[in-house]
């Protein structure tokens, strides 16, 4: 006898939900990678977009650090001579708000940017990786619009904090021309080193560590204008001290634009004895702007005389016949010396210690022309 073979239909449903279950499977698996794959995808262009983010705002940062540290150099080197307390604590008050937002942007800075790691490989992995990947880039969405917050908050206070330093450094470099006019009695050596260093400061643009070390040498060429002035003043102490200041205030009242400096010996050019009076001028054809003018003591002590007068203004007449070069032959000693007389004659001083006892009557074309230099 043939033997009949039963169905067997619980088999048949084994097979038929294993079949179902691995489609439901593979379909959560492809589901699971996609989203994986998409939520990774987004996350490295959010990723980039914040790297790009903070390599802009650390390179505006430094440069707010860097202007700050020089604003503190700017302060700390500050003397008081030249900048008024408004200006300093202005200055001052803006570098540290600039500090304030430089620390604050660096904690953002130091904060990670994360990014996926090595991909799961199961669906119940792949949606738990995704799901944190997801709140990564939330977070960098986050820090990115706080970079853009920060980005404009440093070029706000780099623009107070350089606003606020060159108007210190402009009102430096002002204030020098009245320090100078302070101390008429410095050397001019420093004089024109003060002059210089004004000029460096007061073409700054930005606050970087040039601009401090202009301003410090500001500083420095304003104290040792001072310095000068006292040694030079120490050197004319004594009883002909208020003669000489007197001289000296006349000869640059009638020489402007001439940086004059003055010394006193008992004997110049041979005379100071006996009533004689001696002088001798140092001018530079290079540098028209100065000269050096050696008086005899005996000038102060009969100041004033017209003649201790005439023989001032012959002296004042070299110096400021720098001025006036393309009027008068240099080539000859006797016709330097005429000019300075002639120039004298000009000015309304006709004592013969104006040069005529010395070099003799100058010609009047050199009068006349002498007449046009002031």
């Amino acid at each position: 006898m043939a033997r009949t073979r039963k169905k067997r239909p619980g088999l048949l449903f084994g097979i038929l939900g294993a079949v179902v279950a691995a489609v439901a499977i593979g379909a959560l698996q492809l589901t699971a990678n996609l989203g994986y794959d998409d939520a990774e995808e987004q996350l490295t262009a959010t990723a980039s977009t914040a790297s790009e983010a903070k390599s802009t705002v650390r390179d505006a940062n430094e440069v707010l650090v860097s202007s700050t540290d020089a604003a503190t150099l700017i302060l700390d080197s500050d003397t008081g001579a030249l900048v008024d307390p408004a200006s300093h604590e202005a200055l001052a008050a803006a570098g540290t708000s600039a500090s304030e937002v430089a620390a604050a942007v660096e904690r953002t800075l130091a904060e990670p940017i994360p990014s996926p790691g090595e991909k799961p490989t199961w669906f119940w992995e792949l949606y738990g990786e995704a799901s944190a990947l997801t709140a990564d880039r939330e977070e960098l969405d986050t820090l990115t619009a706080r970079l853009g917050d920060e980005s404009e908050e440093i070029d706000a206070a780099t623009t107070s904090l350089t606003d606020a330093a060159i108007t210190t450094l402009g009102v430096a470099a002002a204030n020098a021309t009245g320090l100078e006019s302070a101390h008429v009695s410095a050397r001019n050596d420093n004089v024109i080193a003060l002059r210089n260093a004004a000029e460096a400061v007061s073409t700054t643009i930005v606050i970087d560590q040039e601009a401090a070390d202009s301003f410090s040498s500001l500083q420095t060429a304003a104290a040792q204008l001072i310095e000068s002035e006292n040694a030079e003043l120490a050197e004319k102490a004594g009883p002909l001290y208020n003669a000489r200041l007197e001289i000296e205030a006349f000869a640059r009242s009638i020489a402007p634009g001439v940086l004059l400096e003055f010394d006193w010996a008992p004997i110049v050019n041979g005379y100071g004895d006996d009533g004689g009076m001696g002088g001798y001028t140092t001018w530079w054809w290079d540098e028209p702007g100065r000269a050096v003018i050696l008086l005899s003591n005996s000038v102060a002590e009969q100041w004033p005389a017209d003649r201790s007068k005439a023989l001032v203004v012959h002296e004042v007449g070299h110096a400021i016949s720098v001025k006036c070069a393309d009027m008068y032959d240099a080539s000859t000693q006797d016709s330097i010396e005429k000019w300075a007389t002639a120039w004298a004659i000009s000015m309304g001083y006709t004592d013969d210690a104006n040069g005529v006892w010395a070099y003799g009557y100058p010609p009047q074309s050199y009068i006349d022309a002498a007449a046009g230099c002031r």
